[in-house]
């Protein structure tokens, strides 16, 4: 029988892509363990879990994302693997089928020159995963399920912006030119 969490989902802020996020993915669990069961908040915490088995029992909301994920990743092995000319096979996890919308959102987010973006749009092509995901589901864990996965993407983002931009461009700079730390000026030997 399923189970509505009408007051904990109600009082839940609204989730936009690229907003920072409302609390941790810890606290929103410290939220929801006083008003879900235990099992439920298990089945929560599975989504820090990316590359748990698709199949798993665990919940079925939860293995599709899984799927939808791993498919994407597998997408992404495929297009370096051949660029490279090397192979994929090792790399690939499942049985290596992608629908073809997954294949496009691949693509590209792969021939996207900066780094960013890419990541922007691999990651606005999950957020619309779970949209989908979360439709006709109000008020159940299926909805927390798709919360849960759009928090953790909005953490990732929210840890992106808060880096030290300036530092990790001449860290970058310095490694590719072999120069050392840009930020001294001077050769290191």
């Amino acid at each position: 029988m399923a189970r509505y969490y009408t007051y904990l989902i109600s009082t839940l802020p609204m989730l936009h892509f690229r907003m920072r996020p409302p609390f941790s993915f810890e606290r929103f669990l410290d939220i929801c363990s006083y008003l879900i069961p235990a099992e439920d908040i298990d089945v929560l915490k599975n989504c820090l879990e990316i590359n748990g088995d698709c199949r798993e029992k665990i919940n079925p909301t939860l293995s599709r994302w899984r799927e939808f994920d791993r498919s994407l990743r597998n997408e992404l092995v495929k297009l370096r693997a051949a660029r490279k000319r090397g192979g994929s096979l090792r790399y690939i996890r499942g049985d290596g089928y992608a629908d073809p919308s997954v294949a496009h959102v691949a693509v590209h987010a792969y021939r996207t020159h900066s780094l960013l973006e890419a990541e922007e749009i691999l990651d606005r092509a999950r957020w619309e995963f779970l949209e989908g995901l979360a439709v006709g589901h109000h008020f159940d864990i299926d909805f927390l399920i798709a919360y849960a996965c759009k928090l953790l993407i909005l953490e990732r983002w929210g840890r992106i912006e808060a880096s030290d931009k300036v530092r990790e461009l001449e860290r970058t700079l310095a490694s590719a030119s072999g120069k050392g730390p840009a930020t001294t000026g001077h050769f290191v030997s």
